[in-house]
């Protein structure tokens, strides 16, 4: 690939991409641009053709976006169903390199139905240190050559993907770290990471990245970006639903959390507009066109 074969639709996309971001990413300007430049050159054909187009490990505490980031970037290069998401949690033991590769002869594993799907996308790999240290072994094989050999002895080509790791590693001291500078906190954590993962792991990683925590700001930034999506949902079932001031401040009231993160606020998002929604239509009311209002402790439906 070169950039003179590539569709003129195609590099006005890829110049939209920082901005998209942007727009999708909350409290992480410092980490944008620098992911950015890692997809625009695997877009563009500037990586070597032997490895992945690009590989992440994003650092920080949960609920700040780690995982956010590989949805929307694979969203506007990809679509959404060439994500393909493993929790390492789940990958703890020697057999799970089974799972992943086929455990006998003739079987593909789970990376294998995955790669099968499709030949471009992200794979991503949360909480990366709990992994057992055979898939670790696979992962350096994807980093370093881009090449896996199954169970069924098929050897699949992953060079057309980006490869997300994310890791927890050091968030408590993230959090601990409140009155340090960024500068200072990405030091630490990312020392810590390079003394959990293994050097040669580490060292095949295109970018390290350090998220920061959310403030109360930029979570109501983000607050505002869950309630518009929530609302283009339910406007999709066929309710149209405007909010005041007084129904964004409760709900942040109650989804607000400075240690977990922007994952605590959309769940709260949901719970509370879309049980409002299920009590308007359990009551039969008629209009479909509703204000948000607090009320009692909660939020109900008033009909304009």
């Amino acid at each position: 690939m070169n950039a003179l074969s590539i569709a003129p639709d195609r590099l006005e996309h890829l110049r939209h991409l920082d901005a998209y971001l942007h727009e999708q990413i909350r409290g992480q300007d410092h980490v944008i641009p620098r992911v950015v430049s890692v997809l625009h050159r695997g877009e563009l054909g500037l990586t070597t053709v032997t490895r992945p187009r690009g590989s992440f490990l994003f650092l920080g505490p949960t609920g700040v976006g780690k995982t956010e980031m590989s949805i929307a970037f694979t969203r506007h290069l990809f679509g959404d169903e060439k994500l393909f998401r493993f929790d390492m949690s789940e990958y703890q033991t020697q057999e799970s390199l089974g799972v992943l590769l086929g455990a006998r002869i003739g079987e593909i594993g789970l990376l294998g139905l995955a790669r099968k799907k499709s030949a471009t996308g992200t794979f991503l790999f949360d909480e990366i240190e709990k992994a057992h240290p055979r898939v670790l072994d696979l992962f350096l094989q994807i980093l370093d050559a881009a090449r896996v050999t199954m169970a069924s002895g098929q050897t699949l080509d992953f060079s057309g993907f980006y490869i997300v790791f994310t890791s927890n590693i050091a968030a408590a001291e993230i959090l601990n770290l409140q009155h340090s500078s960024f500068t200072t906190m990405e030091r630490h954590v990312l020392a810590k990471a390079q003394q959990t993962l293994r050097p040669e792991l580490f060292a095949r990683i295109t970018e390290k990245l350090v998220f920061n925590r959310l403030g109360y700001d930029v979570q109501m930034e983000i607050a505002r970006l869950h309630i518009a999506r929530e609302l283009s949902f339910l406007r999709n079932k066929g309710f149209d639903l405007t909010l005041g001031h007084s129904a964004v401040s409760f709900l942040m009231q109650r989804g607000f959390h400075p240690r977990l993160g922007a994952r605590p606020l959309r769940d709260t998002i949901e719970k509370y507009l879309r049980g409002a929604v299920a009590n308007a239509m359990l009551a039969d009311v008629g209009s479909r066109t509703f204000e948000v209002v607090v009320c009692e402790g909660e939020l109900v439906l008033r009909t304009e």
